[in-house]
């Protein structure tokens, strides 16, 4: 890449391009963005943001317009909200949010919305979510999760409601499981994971079921089943870890890549086929990082980018073929 960065955003863009963007590089947050292009190997630069930001979040549109929220720039916990139109690599400035939010988390709804929930303001961690309308370019909002956190997941089950789990409520790490019904705007609580995890990954599977890992001092994996909202566990990955990043490949497998080991950066991979349930070897990435991110090509190949080595931020960027 052109910046080294970490607690950056990646989009994967309509095009095929993925859409790099801000972070932090350990002397200061950024707010430059780039684009590789799978088709040459090529990384270039494009349109800065307004707001140098990292811990932030990114989602795709409907439209293919890239909205950014919330984030930390070094001095202030921020509110602003900012779209990306990759047909001219320009930004422009939108409503803001009515909370400033860091290491939250955003989803797209089946109605094109975003819901952000969650993280921290600079003073508290915050129970709150709001809702984006793209047709407005405003936010309102809506119903307050059960539980203050940071450092959560948030993910679209098959059947359109949300599932927010794990996280850190400032004063302790989480096994708490909520979720959200677009239809009535509401909250209810599911069953709590086995292990209390923060800064964990969680993938949606084929079969709808949700497959969490790492986050806290164990090896154990789990499913969370939407049609039971029970949890279950599912084997042991080789090595405990958290600030990795989890990839679902197009074969249905699972790719973990990186992350920390107490104080250790992992360059290890590993593999979790849901046919058998089971935990395989997935190799080792060229350099060890954590807070970095990994995207899932049109080709089916995944894009590991930036992250930390502990002493500094990365920009090299690896290709993992499956």
């Amino acid at each position: 890449m052109q910046h080294a960065r970490d607690e950056h955003t990646a989009s994967l863009l309509t095009d095929g391009r993925v859409l790099v963007i801000g972070g932090s590089n350990r002397d200061t947050s950024l707010n430059s963005a780039e684009l590789y292009d799978p088709s040459i190997g090529t990384w270039s630069i494009t349109g800065s943001m307004n707001d140098k930001r990292y811990g932030h979040t990114a989602c795709k549109l409907i439209d293919g317009k890239i909205l950014v929220t919330g984030g930390f720039d070094g001095d202030v916990y921020l509110n602003s909200t900012e779209l990306y139109d990759p047909s001219t690599g320009l930004w422009t400035i939108v409503s803001s949010m009515n909370d400033a939010r860091n290491f939250h988390a955003a989803s797209i709804l089946a109605n094109g919305n975003v819901l952000v929930t969650g993280g921290f303001n600079g003073d508290v961690v915050l129970n709150t979510a709001e809702l984006y309308d793209p047709s407005t370019g405003n936010w309102t909002i809506t119903d307050s999760m059960n539980n203050a956190r940071d450092g959560h997941t948030s993910s679209i089950l098959t059947n359109e409601k949300v599932l927010v789990i794990g996280g850190f409520n400032g004063k302790t790490t989480l096994d708490v499981a909520e979720l959200y019904d677009p239809l009535t705007e509401t909250w209810k609580t599911t069953r709590n994971m086995r292990n209390a995890r923060h800064y964990l990954s969680a993938s949606v599977l084929k079969d709808g079921k949700v497959l969490v890992t790492g986050g806290y001092r164990g090896h154990i994996a789990e499913l969370y089943d939407p049609s039971t909202e029970l949890w279950t566990t599912a084997g042991n990955m080789s090595v405990v870890r958290s600030n990795h990043q989890a990839s679902l490949l197009r074969t249905g497998k699972v790719l973990v890549t990186g992350g920390l080991h107490d104080s250790t950066l992992l360059n290890i991979a590993e593999l979790y086929d849901p046919s058998t349930g089971t935990w395989t070897k997935g190799g080792r990435m060229n350099n060890a990082r954590s807070f970095h991110t990994a995207s899932v090509l049109l080709s089916g190949k995944v894009l590991v980018t930036g992250g930390s080595d502990g002493s500094a931020a990365l920009n090299s960027a690896e290709l993992y073929d499956p």
